[in-house]
């Protein structure tokens, strides 16, 4: 099931977003973030932003937010999104449907183009993003520097 995060999931994002932090490139922070580092980016999101979770059973399965882009007030239709899942629980079709969900909020609130700003090589979310309609619109080769290599991103858009 899909709906609001709330105050109280922190832990459990917390815990499904620490091994990306730990042991992936997909996220560029280095450090694992706190329940409480959770809960304070979930109230300064959510004051203007969508952010969803996937409920099964009463255990958070993933999670997806939109969040600011740019800060200048002509960037205000513009989004960039992001999207979780538990590594125990990918390939069952649960993050397309739960970033189809994100997608559609956006919508809802009147957002124009939805920006996915991807650390590569991730061929799995290219694929999502490819699937729900992005289109690849750039590259910055190494972009950022993490576990002692050059990463770079690619930029796949949305237009709404």
């Amino acid at each position: 099931m899909i709906r609001p995060v709330q105050p109280s999931d922190a832990q459990a994002l917390a815990d499904i977003y620490n091994p990306y932090i730990r042991d992936t490139t997909i996220t560029f922070e280095t450090e694992e973030v706190t329940a409480e580092e959770m809960a304070s980016r979930i109230a300064r999101v959510t004051e203007a932003y969508p952010w969803l979770v996937w409920e099964e059973g009463g255990r958070i399965l993933g999670y997806a937010y939109g969040s600011v882009w740019r800060t200048r007030s002509a960037y205000r239709f513009a989004t960039e999104t992001a999207i979780y899942m538990d590594q125990n629980q990918r390939g069952r079709g649960v993050g397309t449907k739960l970033y189809q969900g994100l997608i559609d909020e956006l919508r809802r609130r009147g957002f124009h183009s939805v920006l996915g700003c991807l650390a590569l090589p991730n061929e799995t979310s290219v694929r999502l993003h490819e699937l729900l309609g992005f289109r690849k619109v750039g590259h910055m080769r190494e972009a950022g520097q993490k576990f002692d290599r050059w990463v770079d991103v690619g930029f796949w858009e949305l237009l709404l």
